[in-house]
């Protein structure tokens, strides 16, 4: 609207009184958000653990008044909040958790783009917000289809959040000290898009000999190049973001190496590899996984030890096994906790190790 100036937010609480009130009257509030020891059929919201829902903005529709508004510091306290108390609770599944904090961190998104903020503020909250969506997201493992929560809808937050960010480095000068790392995630989590790719080379040079996006672009090339002994090789040295960021190609990644292993090596009498090899080769959760991608696959075993293949065997149906990524994943925190990855503020060293793999 022209002439119209954006407010700066003044509501110091995660979420506004009043919303607390009517979500309290209309009994929307979710367990997350009650105080503790409540008890009966009208919970009382926590000023401490309930978090502003999400709503559609519609046409014609009143700006919300500043005291409706968090400030970029109480944004980046929330999505703090989040990441340490709601993303770590081990009394609720991983789609319970990514439903809530999916949710939540859309309400930042929206309160950030109403209000005025400065561009160096806009990308440390919106930095922090994606971090710890990748994350909970990657949580959720191959059973997300039949939580209380839409993957499609999860991928489509996630993209939005990489537009927004990157739209924020594009017109302020920053400084960024994380936009490299967050440009190389950009590229992990779209691995293989021919669109990604020429995105991120378009970015200045300088920008691209940073190592998070050398390291992007090496797992982009061996992905591309179908070079499973080097991306499974790259993968196992990337830091715990930048995994989570990419675990969603794993399973396309791994069929992939099986399908030309299967072209390569199969037989009408049939030839035998180790399944001990496989689990190295595509850094797989020991042989018990092995074993179910092979027979996923319709690749016979030969006892418990090897996998047969046979000419005409392999098949593929459906999407390829998720797998449970621990060792590519899981195990990469390295007795860190999330908040602390989130809140980082220069990119994790661990991102320089594959740099000479390129």
């Amino acid at each position: 609207m022209p002439g119209y100036e954006l407010p700066v937010g003044t509501c110091l609480d995660m979420c506004p009184a009043a919303e607390r009130t009517q979500r309290e009257k209309e009994r929307r509030l979710h367990r997350f958000e009650v105080a503790p020891g409540c008890r009966g059929d009208r919970p009382r919201a926590d000023p401490q653990r309930a978090v502003k829902e999400y709503s559609r903005p519609a046409a014609g529709k009143i700006r919300p008044p500043p005291s409706q508004l968090r400030p970029p510091s109480v944004l980046l306290a929330t999505v703090r909040y989040l990441a340490s108390e709601v993303a770590e609770r081990t009394d609720a599944s991983c789609a319970e958790v990514a439903s809530f904090v999916a949710d939540r961190l859309r309400a930042v998104r929206l309160d950030l783009a109403l209000q005025s903020a400065s561009d160096v503020e806009t990308a440390l909250v919106l930095e922090s917000a994606l971090a710890v969506l990748l994350a909970v997201v990657a949580r959720l493992g191959p059973n997300a289809t039949h939580g209380p929560v839409d993957p499609m809808l999860l991928q489509a937050q996630v993209q939005e959040s990489f537009g927004s960010l990157r739209r924020c480095y594009a017109l302020g000068a920053g400084p960024h000290p994380r936009q490299a790392t967050f440009q190389g995630l950009f590229l992990l989590y779209n691995l293989g898009s021919v669109e990604a790719l020429h995105e991120v080379l378009q970015l200045p040079a300088a920008l691209r000999s940073c190592p998070a996006l050398r390291t992007a672009l090496a797992v982009d090339s061996a992905f591309r190049e179908g070079n499973a002994a080097r991306l499974f090789r790259l993968l196992r040295m990337l830091p715990y973001l930048q995994s989570c960021a990419v675990q969603c190609h794993v399973g396309r990644a791994r069929r992939g190496a099986l399908a030309r292993l299967a072209r390569a090596l199969s037989t009408s009498k049939g030839q035998t590899l180790p399944l001990g090899f496989m689990v190295h080769l595509l850094a797989l959760d020991g042989p018990k996984e092995a074993q179910d991608l092979c027979q996923a696959h319709g690749l016979p075993l030969d006892g418990q030890e090897r996998v047969v293949f046979l000419r005409g065997r392999y098949t593929e149906e459906g999407l390829p096994p998720a797998g449970t990524c621990q060792i590519l994943v899981g195990n990469k925190l390295g007795g860190r906790t999330l908040e602390d990855v989130v809140m980082a503020e220069e990119e994790d060293e661990a991102v320089d190790r594959p740099v000479t793999e390129i």
